[in-house]
């Protein structure tokens, strides 16, 4: 990890928390029946979540109450626009900026010498089946702040209103209890510390719960993607909810994901693309054995990538180059068939969301994509961090360098 860590790919944009920050975060872990952090500095996200905490606890998810809540911690501001490294769903980055963009200034004023820990709410307490998150429609965040200073707060309040009254202002307990809340509390009088809720609505999502779950319920019929097989195979045997069931390595699901213009397919157009340059390489880079160079010398010299792939089996050399041969082949004989050609990993990879799909789905049927076919590095840097990290520790060093360098130099471009 240390390579992604000086690229800035492993904990990147993270703000950093020690001393008194430190603290305040280790009272909201409290405050969140988490037990308490040893390290005496550490990094976290927008979401408030540290790798250096979830690695000391050995749990990515160390802030959730469960699959079906999960929770944040604002200590500082300067979590304003960061990323959302582990999120539990795939809205939990756009609650945060909404959060932040509705209660900016109450954030600044109650990190001065407090801090926020928010409960992401959808009403239900737990999830028991699949077919649960189909009422997963609003999300409610709440607010609960470090040592209740809202209660404090009228408290203060009530102590003034009575030193106000008649000759209270000579009663010695009453000073006695306002010098002791303003060196505690400071005045609280004027500032604002109790945060109305936000509500928002939720369409169609990823959930990590049950396995892992895409929630499609914006498209021509409801659709519930699986990643655990086990989770499926139960849930196929309901026979009371009117929504299609698949695991992500049916295929019959592409095809359903076509049909419904969830994705779509041309093959001619990815391939004048970076994107199935990447793809090319990574099937070419599975199955490089020994060679004299580095993988990462390999990868990016077109005349060692060719000399390499000629000494491969010619089976092998067929399956890597097969979208080129379908389409030689297809010249002289157009009744042929892609998938006596293309691998189906392959064909299955070179999808892409279906054009007409809005662009706040755009990121999450991509998603959905590297979760069927994980052979895009890009990709899988960019939509499933967790799996990323996974791959990455089994990857040999010369083609962690090349996937390093081709993930920074497509983060300069964004999204290509």
């Amino acid at each position: 990890m240390e390579k992604l860590r000086a690229a800035g790919l492993f904990g990147r944009e993270l703000v950093p928390l020690s001393g008194s920050l430190a603290k305040r975060y280790n009272d909201c872990l409290k405050m969140l029946g988490v037990s308490s952090t040893k390290l005496k500095q550490f990094s976290i996200d927008g979401l408030g979540w540290s790798p250096e905490i979830a690695l000391e606890k050995k749990d990515n998810y160390y802030l959730n109450i469960g699959e079906a809540n999960t929770n944040a911690i604002v200590v500082s501001p300067d979590q304003r626009g960061k990323p959302v490294h582990m999120p539990s769903h795939s809205f939990d980055r756009d609650i945060m900026q909404a959060v932040f963009a509705a209660y900016e200034k109450e954030i600044r004023d109650i990190t001065k010498d407090a801090a926020l820990c928010l409960h992401l709410d959808q009403k239900i307490d737990a999830f028991y089946e699949p077919f649960d998150l189909l009422r997963y429609d609003k999300i409610e965040v709440t607010f609960e702040i470090l040592n209740a200073l809202d209660e404090k707060q009228k408290e203060q309040k009530q102590l003034i209103k009575e030193y106000q009254k008649g000759n209270n202002f000579i009663d010695r307990e009453i000073h006695k209890k306002l010098l002791s809340f303003a060196k505690t509390y400071g005045d609280l009088r004027h500032r604002k510390l109790y945060l109305e809720p936000i509500t928002l609505e939720v369409s169609s999502f990823y959930t990590r719960a049950f396995g892992g779950v895409f929630v499609l319920t914006d498209f021509i019929k409801d659709v519930l993607v699986f990643e655990d097989e086990e989770v499926f195979k139960k849930a196929i045997k309901d026979i009371d909810h009117d929504v299609l069931l698949f695991h992500k390595a049916h295929d019959e699901l592409m095809v359903t994901l076509v049909s419904h213009l969830i994705l779509e397919s041309d093959l001619k157009k990815t391939m004048r693309t970076p994107r199935y340059e990447r793809v090319k390489k990574q099937f070419f880079s599975e199955y490089l054995e020994n060679p004299s160079h580095s993988v990462k010398e390999v990868l990016d010299s077109h005349l060692l990538f060719k000399k390499y792939l000629n000494t491969m089996d010619i089976e092998v050399q067929k399956k890597i180059n097969g979208v080129e041969i379908y389409y030689q082949k297809k010249i002289v004989n157009r009744d042929i068939k892609m998938g006596d050609y293309i691998d189906e990993v392959y064909l299955k990879t070179l999808h892409q969301p279906h054009s007409s799909i809005e662009e706040e789905h755009e990121e999450l049927i991509w998603k959905l994509l590297t979760k069927i076919a994980p052979k895009d590095p890009l990709h899988l840097y960019w939509y499933d961090k967790d799996q990323f990290y996974k791959a990455y520790a089994s990857w040999e060093p010369s083609y962690q360098d090349w996937v390093i360098e081709c993930i920074l130099e497509n983060n300069k471009n964004e999204k290509a």
